[in-house]
């Protein structure tokens, strides 16, 4: 009897049948989130996507189900994930595009979601450190708003389970976007780190908000999980191996886009301090899958 099982076995194995078993372990993957989930700033995007959503297939979510792919485990990709959405943003129409929550199956067995900056006007914040002054007030104001923005995320988690409560939920962070410090010298630097733009002082500033933002996350996560949800944190800090020295105005190849954002047939503003494509790489790399 042994011998003909294995026979069997082999069989199968050679004319590529899969058997029920072999299917159950295809993943149902759905990726939501903002403009760091879509990939804005990174490239080849798909097709009605550039200008409003830019979600592109270089994204960490598509680079995960690549990789669920070639390992045969993809069952399924909902990719609906939208540069400029808020927590509020996803469970209704958004840039005339159905409601992202909508793509949750109960089948759905994981999620991965970067989401939170929106709802505190990070990127406004950005904006105002390189124009003008973030120090002081401006600081104090985002991080006032940091409290609400944990609470939004763990009601999200928790409704996402809600539709598909079989799902894995991972969390991916943001990181750090610029250098904590001067820049360094000799080093070639996008021009976003040219005098007049960000200085230290800023820099220190704004890395007190990007760390409350990843703490804020962290403890959002973990706040869903207490209640029941099965959610992960996955923080770019928690990989400095793969991070430190990648920050715009660091000396290490960077992560993200700059002022290059901005020259002609680029993406303009809405992709400086985004991920480019060695970004969403080092994103994607934080999802076990």
């Amino acid at each position: 009897m042994k011998k003909t099982i294995g026979l069997l076995a082999a069989v199968v194995a050679a004319l590529g049948i899969t058997t029920p078993a072999q299917a159950s372990y295809t993943t149902s993957l759905v990726v939501l989130g903002d403009s760091f989930a879509s990939g804005t700033g990174a490239g080849d995007y798909q097709e009605g996507t550039a200008g409003n959503c830019w979600r592109s297939n270089n994204s960490y979510g598509e680079q995960v189900a690549a990789r669920l792919r070639e390992a045969g485990s993809l069952g399924s990709l909902a990719n609906v994930s939208c540069s400029g959405a808020a927590t509020t943003d996803l469970s209704v129409p958004f840039k005339d595009r159905p409601a992202q929550l909508d793509a949750l199956k109960p089948d759905t067995d994981l999620v991965l979601l970067t989401i939170g900056t929106n709802d505190i006007g990070y990127a406004e914040y950005g904006t105002t450190c390189v124009l003008s002054d973030c120090t002081g007030a401006p600081t104090e104001a985002i991080l006032a708003k940091l409290p609400q923005m944990g609470t939004n995320v763990t009601a999200l988690l928790t409704e996402i389970d809600r539709r598909s409560p079989d799902a894995r939920i991972v969390v991916v962070g943001y990181g750090r976007q610029v250098s904590t410090a001067d820049n360094p010298p000799g080093a070639t630097l996008d021009p976003i780190c040219g005098e007049g733009f960000l200085t230290t002082a800023e820099r220190v500033e704004g890395n007190r908000v990007t760390d409350g933002i990843d703490t804020t996350l962290g403890a959002a996560v973990a706040e869903a999980a207490s209640q029941g949800v099965s959610a992960t944190y996955a923080s770019p800090f928690s990989r400095p191996e793969t991070f430190e020295g990648h920050a715009l105005c660091e000396a290490g190849t960077p992560f993200l886009r700059g002022f290059d954002a901005l020259a002609p047939g680029q993406e303009g503003l809405e992709a400086v301090f985004h991920p480019n494509v060695q970004g969403q790489t080092a994103l994607a790399s934080l999802v076990g899958v």
